[in-house]
């Protein structure tokens, strides 16, 4: 009867003690499994990372360089021209910025010619068959031949600074609205607006000079250095002292 009532206990407790699932597996084969996963993931982190493909833009010619230092075409400032037209722009950013390049270097060398006329006394009093530049404000040209340059600009009226901004002004508007053949009607942009629309070329060419590479490196030499001269020149005459040079010729 004992042994009845003790077998009874030792089932039911059985009955409650946890068993094994049928898929267990045994500690060694689990560890196995760890290290594998663990090499799995070492050899992922192992893989290089895939490098970004880099695209170099092709230099754009700066043009017009000199000789000098036994460099062939040296140019001050080419590393701010690499970084406008090929970091920050384009090939399109290098021809705007050639164009208005051209544009101020005509510009000076002009300023520079009626400069040097004035200082060697071949102004517009010998030349004009008019007496005053203003009849209204009474300012002669004779007035204006005594002073020097700068003094004389101030001198000009507000209706002839007018007239200098709407003469330029012209020529700006044409080449806005005008390709190298012909007045763009049909277009909602005007061609001066678009990517590489200024050049700096209006076509005019009356004595049909053969235009060569030769002729464009000249004009961008002579252009930049009207702009150092006129720039001295001014500089020389409106601050005294300004340019620590020898004496100009006509002073």
């Amino acid at each position: 009867m004992k042994l009845a009532i003790l077998s009874c206990l030792l089932a039911s407790v059985a009955a409650f003690a946890p068993g094994s699932p049928a898929n267990a597996r045994s500690p060694t084969v689990v560890l196995k499994e760890a290290d594998v996963a663990v090499e799995e993931v070492a050899e992922v982190a192992e893989e290089p990372a895939p490098v970004a493909e880099v695209v170099l833009k092709p230099k754009v010619p700066l043009g017009g360089g000199g000789h000098m230092w036994g460099q062939s075409d040296f140019f001050f400032g080419e590393r701010v021209w690499d970084t406008l037209t090929m970091d920050w722009g384009s090939e399109q950013t290098g021809k705007f910025i050639r164009a208005a390049e051209i544009k101020h270097g005509r510009s000076a060398m002009l300023a520079t010619v009626g400069f040097a006329f004035h200082k060697s006394g071949l102004t517009l009093d010998k030349i004009s068959i008019h007496e005053y530049l203003s009849v209204t404000q009474g300012i002669k040209f004779a007035d204006l031949a005594a002073m020097t340059p700068p003094e004389a600009m101030k001198m000009v009226p507000a209706a002839g600074i007018t007239q200098m901004f709407a003469f330029i002004a012209a020529f700006e508007i044409y080449e806005m609205t005008h390709t190298p053949d012909e007045l763009v009607r049909d277009s909602r942009v005007a061609p001066g607006l678009m990517a590489g629309g200024l050049t700096g070329d209006i076509g005019w060419n009356p004595l049909d000079v053969e235009i060569t590479d030769r002729r464009r490196k000249a004009e961008l030499q002579n252009g930049r250095a009207a702009m150092v001269a006129i720039s001295i020149w001014i500089s020389h005459d409106a601050i005294q002292g300004s340019v620590p040079f020898p004496p100009l010729p006509w002073n």
